[in-house]
């Protein structure tokens, strides 16, 4: 769900459903896992002084020590998932983009909250600082791009309205341009300081799901729902390069190393490709066929709902297997909070909920955000009395 290059070009970080950050040594393939969300990791961000950032769906902040790697520190506050991160080492200020609709700024030495930016009527989903850190920018689902003052926040100023959701942004002040994308596929380029149109890129590939820029300043590369990654040169914003990334499934993530020749992606494969920029033989992805994306009309109703509901966080065998939720084997007559492989939320430590056909139906009936207040179970429901009907007997039957 998330990478990150360091400034060296010597490290990356990568975030995941496994709730795990993964600290990857460039030079010698190796990893340090470091653990301590409670929820899937959806971004990451190198710090200074052998320090890292991570956010995730259990709605914190993870401040981490990498010489260690260990927790160094927690940031609470946001009452939602934290979608992006964004650093300003001039100022050593961090930035967090929360799907509760607001922007958290701390400082990333104490992790003191410095403010809460409330003005967006949805959730946050990418920001970027500017004006040597005095300055913010910030992407919404409300479909618009909000302009911040940190010294004089008030709900930021709306600049751009783009109608449906807008998911990403990147800027160079040097250059004066803006370039975002969006969920209708939308991906755009405007003059910073006049905010007309330079360039359209969109085409017919939705939703943008990744966006980065180059240390080099001269390519962006983008990464939408449908595989492809799409490379940009900056000073024409002429196609360098548009390639199947993924056989099956998203990019959700970029980043450039240092040298600018190469792109970390991440999307549905349980791995991160480091991707030479301008090779297109592919594809960048294994062809490690998911569930939940073979033909709905070889399954079962009760299967389709599993793998559109339950398959991506949860599986079916012994093990919680680095998953975003438990193991769901032994699931029938098992208290709730009680598998011992998972970290649960405090919500279902010592609940008196009891797995069976009546809880499963209610959980999906009326949403795990409503009848679990608290859950860190993303919101769902399952509208239809006999898709839940189903899903139980597929459940009974396989776990």
């Amino acid at each position: 769900m998330s990478t990150a290059m360091s400034a060296d070009g010597k490290t990356a970080l990568t975030g995941s459903f496994d709730n795990s950050v993964g600290f990857w040594d460039l030079q010698t393939g190796s990893v340090t896992w470091l653990e301590s969300h409670e929820a899937a990791v959806k971004s990451t961000v190198f710090l200074q002084d052998g320090a890292a950032a991570s956010g995730g769906d259990d709605f914190a902040v993870v401040l981490w020590d990498l010489d260690t790697a260990t927790e160094r520190m927690r940031l609470t506050g946001h009452q939602g998932q934290i979608k992006a991160l964004a650093y300003a080492p001039e100022r050593g200020i961090l930035a967090s983009a929360s799907w509760d609709g607001s922007i958290g700024i701390w400082d990333a030495t104490t992790g003191e909250n410095l403010q809460f930016l409330k003005g967006h009527n949805a959730p946050v989903n990418d920001v970027v600082f500017s004006g040597r850190a005095r300055e913010l920018y910030s992407t919404s689902a409300d479909g618009t791009i909000r302009f911040w003052r940190l010294d004089d926040p008030g709900k930021g100023d709306v600049i751009i309205r783009h109608g449906f959701g807008t998911t990403e942004i990147l800027i160079d002040e040097d250059a004066d341009w803006l370039a975002y994308g969006a969920v209708d596929g939308g991906t755009r380029v405007l003059s910073l300081s006049t905010l007309d149109e330079i360039a359209d890129l969109t085409l017919e590939r939705r939703p943008i799901l990744a966006m980065a820029a180059s240390p080099d300043a001269s390519q962006i590369a983008v990464g939408d729902g449908e595989g492809y990654i799409m490379v940009v040169d900056t000073a024409s914003w002429r196609i360098k390069h548009d390639f199947r990334a993924a056989l099956k499934g998203p990019v959700w993530a970029l980043s450039y190393n240092a040298q600018s020749t190469a792109l970390l992606a991440g999307g549905i494969d349980d791995a991160a490709y480091l991707w030479p920029v301008g090779v297109e033989a592919g594809p960048l992805f294994s062809d490690n066929t998911r569930a939940f994306l073979r033909d709905p009309e070889t399954m079962s109703n009760g299967e389709r709902q599993f793998q559109r509901k339950c398959a991506i966080c949860h599986s079916l065998t012994s093990s919680s297997e680095r998953r975003a939720g438990p193991t769901l084997k032994g699931l029938f007559g098992r208290p709730a909070g009680t598998v011992p492989d998972y970290t649960y939320s405090e919500t279902l430590d010592g609940s008196d909920i009891v797995w069976g056909d009546a809880t499963i139906d209610a959980l999906f009936d009326l949403g795990p955000d409503h009848y679990i207040p608290g859950t860190k179970m993303p919101m769902q429901r399952i509208v239809a009395p006999q898709d839940r009907r189903d899903l139980i007997a597929f459940l009974r039957d396989n776990t």
